[in-house]
């Protein structure tokens, strides 16, 4: 959803454009509380202490279904993550979700690696005794200052042995970390339970590939460095079916996106 950031518009208005522009799945993002722009109707963002069927409805009206919630949340400081993921992992189980995606977020200023680790246990332990009922997958995201690595990844993935911890991989994010982002989705694609189809355009590539962990949006998939005949091909063998979530700045871009992938799966 992030393709309508700047429209201006609520989240049902994004959701029914994402329909427009061909697409079959949205990917709702979620907060806490309350928030003045989204209550306005001027931004997607839905209120997790709205009903959560909102969301099913408006996808429903649509005629789209929902491929996963982005849930981000700092792992890394459980007195906001272990609550705000719990509560995400229920909205998403009534609004009908398959998945929540995350990542450690900013981690504090204060602690050591070997503390963050023992932090983000307990969060994601918190969180997967909630989701393994509800047969709800929580989904970590290459973001952020450990999972920047495939290693840091594999160890974030490896602190709760569960069900429903996977990956959630982020084509964009691995890409610009400096890594080959194809390696990368292979090593991931047993625990691979959603994916983000985030492009870099050539001049981002160039001003910040090996500087950054990540980027809020790409370019238009097809318009930049991802190629995306190879990922797709990759995800064709994952143990189970794979949304692409295009995580792109516009509308222009999401449509272009979207002609791309379709033509792309297709073929």
């Amino acid at each position: 959803m992030e393709f309508v950031r700047h429209e201006d518009k609520s989240f049902e208005w994004g959701v029914a454009k994402a329909a427009s522009l061909g697409y079959e799945y949205v990917e709702p993002m979620v907060h806490w509380g309350r928030e003045l722009l989204s209550e306005a109707g001027y931004f997607h963002s839905v209120s997790m202490l709205d009903d959560p069927l909102r969301i099913r409805r408006a996808c429903e009206k649509a005629g789209v279904k929902v491929s996963g919630l982005s849930a981000h949340t700092p792992l890394c400081k459980p007195e906001i993550g272990v609550e705000y993921l719990k509560q995400a992992v229920r909205f998403a189980a009534e609004c009908g979700a398959p998945v929540i995606n995350t990542d450690e977020g900013p981690k504090p200023v204060w602690t050591t690696e070997d503390e963050d680790f023992a932090l983000m246990r307990y969060t994601l332990m918190e969180a997967a005794k909630v989701a393994e009922p509800r047969g709800i997958f929580i989904g970590l995201e290459p973001h952020q200052q450990y999972s920047k690595h495939p290693d840091g990844l594999d160890r974030m993935h490896a602190l709760v042995d569960s069900p429903a911890i996977g990956i959630n991989f982020d084509t964009g994010n691995s890409y610009l970390c400096g890594h080959d982002p194809y390696a990368w989705l292979e090593r991931v694609l047993p625990r691979l339970v959603h994916l983000h189809g985030k492009d870099i355009s050539s001049g981002q590539s160039k001003a910040e590939r090996g500087k950054v962990t990540g980027t809020p949006v790409g370019c238009a998939c097809g318009e930049g460095e991802i190629d995306w005949a190879r990922v797709i091909d990759i995800c064709r063998r994952a143990p189970r079916d794979i949304v692409l979530s295009v995580e792109c700045g516009t509308v222009e871009q999401a449509g272009h996106s979207a002609a791309h992938l379709k033509k792309l799966l297709g073929a």
